[in-house]
């Protein structure tokens, strides 16, 4: 076997780890998978993944290299003489009897063995070798998947110097029974890592400074290599020109201080925009604070990489971007010092206390979403939620599952929201009606998130109001090692702090009086903190019609008329569940805080005849 004559230190990690198994005789057959369809820099030259192979990889170890696609059949693609070869590889498909691809794979089976040192490669591996169960697979591809079968055990053909690459997105979506064979290896391309990203925004964009390239280069991951061409100046695009985007800003800026300087740095990042893209992102009156010229720029990229990543993931994720602080937020000073806490470690990069997942659980309307939200915006996390990446075209779904968390990793450190997670990882059901797909998908998620590198980059939040019906594997340290328990408002005091927090955060002033709205919350027990921002606008909105102040009279007869939702068993459950699931007891209300877990139990199990009555 031939190794490649690329110098070490200039193959990318995965084509370092194929080149040892292969000089190792480990396999001779390779499927190369996940970040496929980017771009890959060697030395000054950007190559895409099949030119890489064929003028870097293979280009002086391998005396003749080809290609099999669906769509273009068979290919030589170099050679000693590339055009001799393509003719008498011609020739002979012709004088097949029936010139089709397994015709055309036994023909080029017998030019390997003949004309060994080959490399074949194939793009779109999954629409040759589809997944799938193999009885109910048409008989060319049983065909296509037999032949690659035996070519990767075939030692006449592996002992020759001859190597296949199988190129696909997702593993998942290649054929199973290929993948199990032991001669047949599987190498992951990452997404490009810091380091990586930093010499491809240096080749792009050479004129910024140091700085500016190793903070862009923090602030882009989860970016392919081909996205951040797209963002750089010296990408080539149909668009404006750097030139032309410069005189625009500067035209936008034009009258504010440091504009040239401002110009030069938000020309370089806005390569592929169009004129009104431009206005939107930049604000023409707007001052920097000294010392904070950064975040105008970072600004930019952060939008830049929102828009390409969801374009990339459409209907996948989407982003969570809160606007409030823990400060923000009424009541709960159990739950925040606990979360302010979790926080402060996030931003120090204490990774060993850094929990592996949060799980929020208590009744509804108790606060859970908005509080993780203000959390996250505490902790400076970036965040985005799962949305509906189930298929129903035979492994779409599980592709689309890889598809998000390779991009979620690449992105880290982030948090992963799953809101109402009873619903995604509920037990039982869905084995028999799709197949399995649900409980491989859930088995997935697991694992992904148990991986112990995770730990400070990909934080999982899970909120539910029935943890009852989480699978217990899910609720396990490791996974979701913090719990904590949200309840209604226990004091009148709480009440207030809630009842300012929302009428601060809708920036309408209240002039009524301390004592006043203590009297007013001393009357709302049992009141959730969803009834009581409803009281809260019910409120604004009468004394807006009645043209007068916020008062204790608008909010005494928004209280009068207001009705909040009467379901006091189920609530009495839900606050037992979170009880009975938090992970430590300095988080508890003082009601609950001494309880005997033998009495919580008692109580959980009463609850739940009275709530639940079969």
């Amino acid at each position: 076997m031939t190794a490649p004559a690329l110098p070490r230190n200039e193959l990318p990690r995965w084509a370092e780890v194929l080149r040892q198994k292969y000089l190792a005789g480990e396999a001779s057959t390779f499927v190369l998978y996940r970040n496929v369809f980017d771009n890959y820099l060697v030395g000054d030259t950007l190559h895409n993944l099949g030119s890489f192979l064929v003028q870097e990889l293979f280009k002086d170890t391998k005396q003749h290299v080809c290609e099999i696609s669906l769509e273009r059949g068979i290919r030589v693609l170099s050679g000693a003489s590339v055009d001799d070869k393509r003719k008498a590889l011609e020739r002979e498909l012709e004088a097949q009897s029936e010139p089709d691809l397994l015709a055309s794979l036994h023909a080029l089976e017998k030019r390997m063995r003949a004309q060994q040192s080959t490399a074949v490669i194939v793009p779109y591996a999954d629409a040759l070798l589809p997944a799938g169960d193999p009885s109910f697979m048409a008989q060319p591809d049983r065909q296509t998947y037999l032949v690659f079968h035996r070519w990767s055990l075939d030692q006449t053909l592996t002992n020759g110097d001859n190597i296949i690459v199988l190129i696909t997105e997702s593993l998942n979506a290649i054929n199973p029974g290929l993948l199990s064979n032991p001669k047949v290896a599987a190498i992951e391309i990452p997404m490009p890592d810091l380091p990586l990203r930093k010499r491809v925004i240096g080749f792009f964009a050479p004129k910024l400074s140091e700085h500016q390239q190793t903070l862009f280069s923090e602030r882009t991951s989860g970016l392919r290599t081909v996205q951040l061409a797209n963002i750089l100046a010296s990408s080539k695009g149909h668009g404006l020109s750097e030139p032309e985007r410069r005189q625009l800003i500067q035209t936008l800026l034009q009258g504010t201080p440091d504009a040239e300087a401002r110009a030069d740095t938000l020309a370089t990042i806005t390569a592929g925009m169009t004129p009104a893209e431009i206005t939107r992102l930049i604000e023409p009156g707007k001052t920097l604070p000294t010392g904070d010229a950064d975040q105008e720029v970072l600004q930019v990229i952060h939008t830049r990489k929102r828009e390409m990543i969801e374009k990339e993931c459409a209907g996948l994720i989407e982003f969570i971007e809160p606007k409030h602080g823990l400060s923000a937020v009424g009541g709960h000073e159990h739950i925040k010092h606990e979360l302010m806490a979790i926080a402060q470690n996030l931003k120090a990069g204490e990774t060993t206390l850094t929990p592996m997942g949060l799980l929020a659980v208590g009744p509804m309307g108790s606060g859970k979403t908005f509080v993780i939200k203000a959390f996250l915006k505490e902790a400076g996390l970036s965040a985005v939620a799962l949305k509906n990446f189930r298929s129903k075209w035979v492994g779409s779904t599980e592709a689309n599952l890889e598809r998000v968390l390779a991009t979620v990793k690449a992105m880290g450190p982030i948090a992963v929201i799953i809101d109402e997670g009873d619903r995604s990882f509920g037990s039982g059901g869905g084995e028999d009606s799709d197949g399995g797909t649900s409980s491989r998908v859930i088995a997935r998620l697991k694992e992904f998130m148990a991986e112990p590198e995770n730990r400070g980059q990909v934080l999982f939040v899970m909120m539910t109001n029935r943890p009852d019906k989480l699978d217990t594997d899910i609720k396990r340290p490791g996974r979701l090692d913090r719990k904590i328990p949200f309840f209604y408002c226990d004091t009148a005091a709480e009440r207030v702090q809630v009842l300012q927090a929302v009428l601060s955060r809708y920036e309408e002033p209240c002039v009524a009086t301390t004592d006043e709205l203590l009297a007013l919350c001393d009357t709302l027990t049992g009141y959730s903190n969803a009834d009581l921002e409803a009281l809260s606008l019910l409120a604004v909105e009468l004394a807006r019609n009645q043209a007068t102040p916020l008062n204790a009279d608008a909010l005494t007869a928004a209280a009068a008329d207001f009705m909040p939702p009467q379901e006091r068993d189920m609530i009495e459950f839900m606050e037992l569940l979170a009880v009975s699931e938090t992970s430590r007891r300095s988080m508890l209300p003082q009601r609950f805080r001494n309880m005997a877990i033998a009495d919580i139990q008692n109580d959980l199990i009463a609850a739940k005849r009275r709530a639940l009555p079969r």
